[in-house]
This record gives C-alpha cells, sequence and structure tokens, in this order.
C-alpha cells in the first residue's frame, strides 16, 4: 500500500546545475560558469544554457554558495525607521548601487534601539553579509561587525569607537544655515526642537544652532531649546508649552519629524505661517513642497548619501586593508513660503 494518499501532488525536486547541463548537453562545470559570470564559456553554450536554466525555472543555490565561498552577495542595511520617508530614499540610493554590483540588500529596521541594533547585526554575521550599512543608534553594533570581520559603513551619523568607513552631511553648517536665514529676518526668539540624543546629527545640528545666533551677535535664550525623543507621546505638548511659555517668533525643526510635528501644532492652534511664526525645517520631504505656504528647509542629498555609502562599502569589500574613508556632503537651504521678515509680519499682524 502507498504511503501518500493517491493523488496528492509530489514534492517536485530544485533543479540543478547538473540538469540544466544534461538538458543543454554540457558540462555542469560549464554550466557553473555560464550562469555565474565568472570564466570563459562561448557565446553559442552560455545562450542556451541560459535559456534552458529560464525554461526549468533553475534557482542558484544561494546558501551553498555562501557556505563555499564563506561570503555572500548579500549586503545587510539597518535603518532607524523605515516609516520615515528620509531613511526610505537613503535606502534607495543603496539599493540602487548595490543592484548595479550584482549584489542583494537586505533592508531592517532597528528603530533606533540598541537591542534591537544588535540583533540585526548578528542576524547579519549569521547570514554572512558581505558588509553592512547602517544608520547607528550605538558603537557596539559596528564593533560586533568587526570582530567578525564584517565591513561596516556607517551613514547619516558617525557613532564607531574605532575608525570606520561613513558618509554624513555637514550637519553643523545646514543648523547654522537654518538659524542665519531666521535671524537675518529679523527674528530673535528662535525655537529649536531637536532630538534628544547625543549623536553627531542633532549635536552638529544644535552647534549650527548656536553658531549662528553667536555670528549675528545675539544671546541663546536655553529655555528656547527643546529636545524631543524619537516617537515621544508628548512632542504635541511639548511643542504647545514652548509657544505659551516662551512665545517664538520662528521655530527651526532639527528633523523632518518633529516639523511636522511643529506644523500641526502650529495649524491646530490656527497659527498662519508666516504671518503670525516663521517655521524652518530640516530634510526636504514630500510634504514639505505640497502644503500651502511650502515650507522652507534645510535638503539633503539622500539618495546620494545613500550612493556613497554603498560604494564606500563595495571599495571595503574589494580591499579590505584600505585606509577609512570619511565623506560628507552639503546640505541646501531651500526658501519657500513659511519664513518672512519680523517686520513684515508685525506690520500685518497691527494692520489686521
Amino acid at each position: 500500500m502507498s504511503n501518500l494518499a493517491e493523488g496528492t501532488p509530489q514534492p517536485t525536486r530544485p533543479v540543478t546545475l547538473a540538469d540544466i547541463a544534461r538538458a543543454a548537453g554540457t558540462s555542469a562545470s560549464t554550466a557553473s560558469r555560464a550562469l555565474s559570470g565568472r570564466g570563459y564559456v562561448s557565446e553559442d553554450a552560455r545562450e542556451r544554457l541560459r535559456e534552458v536554466a529560464d525554461r526549468l525555472g533553475y534557482v542558484p543555490n544561494a546558501s551553498a554558495r555562501t557556505l563555499k565561498q564563506r561570503t555572500s552577495r548579500v549586503v545587510g542595511v539597518a535603518v532607524s525607521d523605515l516609516g520615515n520617508q528620509f531613511y526610505a530614499r537613503l535606502a534607495s540610493g543603496i539599493e540602487q548601487t548595490l543592484r548595479e554590483a550584482d549584489y542583494q540588500m537586505v533592508l531592517v529596521s532597528d528603530n533606533s534601539d540598541q537591542v534591537q541594533e544588535i540583533a540585526c547585526a548578528r542576524a547579519f554575521v549569521a547570514m554572512r553579509a558581505a558588509g553592512v550599512i547602517m544608520t547607528p543608534a550605538d558603537a557596539a553594533a559596528a564593533a560586533l561587525l568587526a570582530r567578525n570581520s564584517v565591513a561596516v559603513v556607517e551613514v547619516d551619523r558617525q557613532l564607531a569607537d574605532v575608525p570606520c568607513d561613513a558618509v554624513v552631511i555637514d550637519n553643523e553648517g545646514g543648523g547654522r544655515a537654518a538659524t542665519a536665514h531666521l535671524l537675518e529676518l529679523g527674528h530673535r526668539r528662535l525655537g529649536l526642537l531637536v532630538a534628544d540624543t547625543n549623536w553627531t546629527t542633532d549635536a552638529g545640528r544644535l552647534a549650527g544652532y548656536r553658531a549662528a545666533h553667536a555670528e549675528a551677535g545675539v544671546p541663546v535664550d536655553e529655555r528656547l531649546i527643546v529636545p524631543i525623543g524619537f516617537h515621544a507621546p508628548d512632542a504635541d505638548a511639548r511643542i504647545a508649552a514652548l509657544l505659551d511659555e516662551q512665545a517664538p517668533t520662528g521655530i527651526f525643526a532639527a528633523n523632518n519629524e518633529l516639523a511636522e510635528h511643529a506644523w500641526n501644532v502650529l495649524r491646530a492652534r490656527g497659527l498662519r505661517l508666516p504671518r503670525d511664526i516663521s517655521l524652518v525645517g530640516f530634510d526636504d520631504v514630500g510634504w514639505t513642497s505640497m502644503v500651502e505656504p511650502g515650507i522652507t528647509v534645510v535638503a539633503q542629498p539622500t539618495v546620494e548619501l545613500g550612493r556613497r555609502a554603498a560604494r564606500l562599502l563595495l571599495r571595503r569589500i574589494a580591499d579590505p586593508g584600505c585606509e577609512a574613508a570619511v565623506e560628507c556632503l552639503e546640505p541646501t537651504l531651500v526658501r519657500r513660503g513659511s519664513t518672512q521678515r519680523y517686520a513684515d509680519a508685525c506690520s500685518e499682524n497691527s494692520s489686521a
């Protein structure tokens, strides 16, 4: 009696290189060279083997190849928040460059959590990733990867304890440009909404805010600086308290999520941009140019950040002993309708 019920579909065996070679009338080694793109195969044989592979539905055994070569064509990418447009565009730039080099990207989010980031790093080590690109939340994950000889590139911020390839932007310059723009418009009480971290991104933007005040000879009122944690449930309440207690005439929101929170709070209160208050954001995400008036922002070359990070990683994979490189890209102030001269705003309000 059969062990399987009559009519039960039988599991199909995966198509192997030997199957391809047999169907195409070549050796398995020829089939391997043709389908991997490594080694000489005549053009006729290559086309025949690829046609047979497509017809039979051949899928390379990535696990076997990884075990044999002790690495893979996979690159791990760990970002802070997949729901944030900045990180999505960053990953897009990384993926484009890796795909052109015949690498695949495995994308994860660590939610800016150190424990989750370490778990992601361990997973990348287990899959023998050729390298990892990360927006680090802590130095520990990069250290773990380095101990396991996995190439690492930090992007957006630098936290590694040892020299490490990195691509960043001039955060201090961007913070200075945003703040100087408002000061040049005559504003003197400038609220700063900044992420509550010691990361190089946030520290740089805060330093730029302070530097612009110093250059303009305007004292900084510490009560106008509001650090807010990622996804903080009281973010809107903290911004509302800033408006009530400190009465800023302008606000610099030092990341795109804080800019969105600020815009929502201002709209809920019926405050008009820029007549009642001016607003500058950081990062030119989609909504900032879609609202009316558009939001003045410091624009980052986000996709290019991703491309540069991928190129540095490919360089590191090809030459593990090369000197660590840090590339710094420049942001750009994009002026839109959310800012105007303080004197003009006062004039409009007095005549209303």
